[in-house]
């Protein structure tokens, strides 16, 4: 139970930091279109915005393939996990104490938070239980594999 919603917050939080893939590839005026959807004032095009879209876009999408080589690789990637469930809360941290300072409207600045204090702490509630199943679940494979052994 606890390893699938693991592999349920990891999916979320692969998607949720993954679709940065399109602030890399996405041409400026549809990036720009897009982030004024979510709450931007008009962006014309800038050569140093553009190159800070692709620079957070990629940073972000990185983020996303790690949890999704945890989600698929569970035993192999579990230790980089807490590190980023922490970073994950350290980074709603920082958009909830910036969104505040700011002033900024409700959306997408208490989204952005919410996902990341929620993927993280719930990664760091769930992992140690999801751990322990796993390994409880390998010992009853070996005991199954040595019986039919004999």
């Amino acid at each position: 139970m606890y390893s699938r919603l693991q592999n349920l917050i990891l999916l979320v939080a692969a998607a949720g930091w993954g679709v940065s893939l399109l602030g890399v590839v996405l041409p400026w005026p549809v990036a720009a279109a897009g982030l004024q959807g979510l709450g931007a004032g008009p962006l014309p095009h800038d050569p140093m915005l553009d190159y800070w879209l692709r620079m957070a876009g990629g940073g972000f999408s990185i983020i996303g393939a790690l949890f999704t080589a945890i989600l698929i690789a569970p035993r192999k990637y579990a230790v980089l996990l807490p590190l980023l469930a922490w970073l994950s809360v350290a980074e709603g941290i920082v958009l909830l104490v910036s969104g505040w300072r700011l002033g900024l409207p409700p959306f997408p600045f208490w989204a952005d938070t919410a996902f990341c204090l929620g993927t993280g702490a719930g990664l760091l509630l769930v992992h140690p239980r999801a751990e322990k199943e796993r390994k409880l679940a390998g010992k009853k494979n070996q005991e199954t594999e040595a019986c039919s052994n004999i």
